[in-house]
């Protein structure tokens, strides 16, 4: 059984993440000091143009149970999507392919790829009740 490559990260590592991308993006070889898979539980990606709709600004929205999954695994290149399931999100980080009917691989199905990594996908939900029950406890021990 292969094991996942996912990281959780929070807002300010994402926030981070695309900043640094964003400043690279005119180079002819951008080098992200972070490269890999993550996912930021609890937000989405929003891109508005303004300034007379030449600028396109891109913004991290809180939204609950969203996922944005962000893959810069090449070193180069950071792939942004949102997602509103953990498993399509981690299904999309490990293969590439987004669950729509024009984006089929032959080698395997959805269904078939998360039996197979069923596992893991109950990893990282656990890793997200604990990082959310170490938070709430933290409010609490302030108020």
């Amino acid at each position: 059984m292969s094991k996942v490559d996912i990281t959780l990260i929070d807002q300010a590592t994402a926030k981070v993440m695309l900043q640094e991308f964003k400043s690279q993006k005119k180079d002819n070889v951008p080098v992200l000091k972070n490269p890999g898979h993550y996912i930021l539980p609890d937000y989405k990606i929003t891109r508005q143009r303004k300034a007379f709709k030449i600028r396109k600004h891109t913004y991290l929205t809180r939204k609950f149970r969203s996922y944005v999954a962000l893959d810069s695994d090449n070193g180069h290149t950071l792939w942004i999507r949102n997602f509103g399931s953990l498993t399509e999100a981690i299904f999309w980080l490990e293969s590439g392919l987004k669950l729509e009917d024009t984006d089929t691989d032959t080698r395997f199905s959805y269904g078939e790829w998360k039996q197979k990594h069923q596992e893991e996908i109950e990893d990282l939900k656990n890793q997200l009740r604990i990082a959310k029950e170490k938070k709430n406890n933290a409010l609490r021990q302030i108020l």
